[in-house]
């Protein structure tokens, strides 16, 4: 099983950051010349007001390509993010170019939560916040630390405790049938009998069962379930 490790253990905490009067061309400096791709903007207290990503100045640099929308276009089009796009993509500054809708976590977050969390947004990176002030960030390659750090010990569960937790787990999951598909443990060794309702749920339950302490090991033995079951 993947460790749980935390934003405090994944982050790094001497992050480079920039005041928000810092220019356009000082921040593409300092990204190109750091090997970085986003640096917080914050303000003199310390509290994050934003953040300048890769994707921030490639849009202010396309933006110089904009072609200005037509009379009849123009009156369909949302002038508050008109102006928004102008602003983030003619600004001399950071303040004018970051985004400013920063996806912040404390320090307790787990790695598995930061990795939902980055999924559902669709982003690369979150920021560690206490108190409002920034502590450290964590990146999707920070990320991986958490599937690469050795698993801690944990204690062996006998066949039967093995199977009662296989059957326990396999209960919370919706696409898994306790009901025709029939679990048994030998010396750590999972056996599925019975039936499976198709290829995703094999698979799934493989990995499920690997999940449980103790287990050595994985065998499907059911068969695919007949089409009168289906009804039933």
């Amino acid at each position: 099983m993947i460790p749980q490790l935390t934003a405090r253990d994944l982050m790094t905490p001497d992050v480079v950051s920039v005041p928000p009067e810092t220019s356009v061309v000082a921040v593409a400096r300092l990204l190109a010349e750091r090997g970085i791709s986003a640096v917080p903007v914050l303000d003199k207290a310390g509290g994050v007001l934003g953040i300048v990503t890769e994707a921030d100045l490639i849009r202010r640099l396309a933006g110089q390509e904009d072609a200005k929308p037509g009379w009849l276009r123009s009156l369909f089009q949302d002038p508050v993010a008109q102006a928004d796009r102008y602003a983030r993509t003619h600004g001399a500054t950071a303040a004018d170019v970051m985004t400013q809708e920063v996806v912040t976590v404390d320090e307790a977050a787990t790695a598995a939560q930061i990795a939902h969390l980055m999924e559902e947004k669709g982003i690369r990176r979150v920021l560690v916040v206490e108190e409002g002030r920034l502590r450290g960030i964590v990146s999707r390659a920070d990320l991986l630390r958490a599937l690469v750090a050795a698993p801690k010990e944990e204690a062996t569960l006998d066949d039967d405790r093995i199977r009662r937790a296989v059957l326990a787990a396999m209960r919370k999951e919706p696409w898994a049938d306790s009901f025709y598909t029939l679990v048994e443990v030998k010396e750590g060794v999972v056996e599925f009998h019975g039936f499976m309702r198709n290829e995703a749920a094999k698979r799934a339950l493989k990995v499920l069962a690997e999940q449980v302490p103790g287990v050595k090991g994985v065998r499907d033995l059911t068969e695919p379930l007949p089409v009168y079951l289906y009804s039933a």
